[in-house]
């Protein structure tokens, strides 16, 4: 039976690089993020490459979206084997300076709609004794850098959300695991992939193709934690 995954930020960056590198697998992906033109346009490269695809744009952060969401999901595929938590959002400024607005933006983002989607998945996987669930983190949720307090706090969160929940659900036969890169290329936090100073970070597809590294392992082993970084990055 053909796998199916549920990738979350996939309209762009390393969510669009994870759903064409599964899709290229012959995995069935399921494209989530807020902007429905850039999903309809990935959408469309998935399908031109020989794969398939389905998209819904909602806010991960709002829970009454998520869950009709993922209902709707469920009453057309029998089954979700994989969930990719890969939205994230984030903004670096002094301390002091961040209005509550912003600290709101990044935790619901990064925390709260984390929760939200894989609490629904993880019922789903229960029921089927089986599953996997990868988390593109940080490597901020491991290490701090001023101006990075909000969304390095966001993200070391995250990586204990899944800490303890691999531990909850292990004896479900579900993993979980946490990919944790360093420096990418591309559109996040208002950078434009491709500048002349970026040149040697990591691309999208690095981060895709550690993805499928995890989910390659075989079904007695799980990849708990994976780091990845530009080989010039000092971190």
């Amino acid at each position: 039976m053909q796998k199916t995954a549920i990738i979350t930020g996939a309209s762009r960056g390393i969510g669009r690089a994870i759903a064409l590198e599964l899709a290229q697998q012959g995995i069935y992906v399921i494209l989530i993020a807020r902007n429905s033109q850039e999903l309809t346009e990935l959408q469309t490269q998935v399908e031109q490459k020989g794969g398939k695809a389905d998209f819904y744009a909602l806010d991960i952060a709002q829970a009454n979206e998520v869950k009709s969401t993922v209902e709707q999901i469920l009453d057309k595929h029998s089954q979700i084997d994989y969930l990719i938590n890969n939205a994230g959002v984030g903004s670096f400024q002094e301390f002091e300076t961040f209005e509550e607005a912003e600290l709101d933006r990044i935790m619901n983002v990064n925390i709260k709609g984390t929760f939200l989607l894989t609490k629904e998945l993880v019922l789903h996987m229960k029921s089927r004794k089986q599953g996997h669930i990868v988390t593109i983190a940080s490597d901020v949720s491991k290490r701090t850098f001023p101006n990075g307090s909000v969304y390095c706090a966001s993200k070391y969160a995250q990586d204990a959300l899944m800490s303890a929940l691999r531990k909850e659900v292990r004896s479900f036969g579900i993993k979980v695991s946490t990919i944790y890169p360093g420096l990418v290329d591309t559109h996040f936090n208002g950078n434009q992939p491709g500048e002349p100073d970026n040149k040697n970070w990591l691309k999208p597809e690095d981060i895709a193709q550690s993805v499928s590294y995890v989910l390659s392992a075989p079904a007695h082993v799980v990849v708990d934690e994976l780091m990845i970084h530009p080989l010039e990055q000092d971190y």
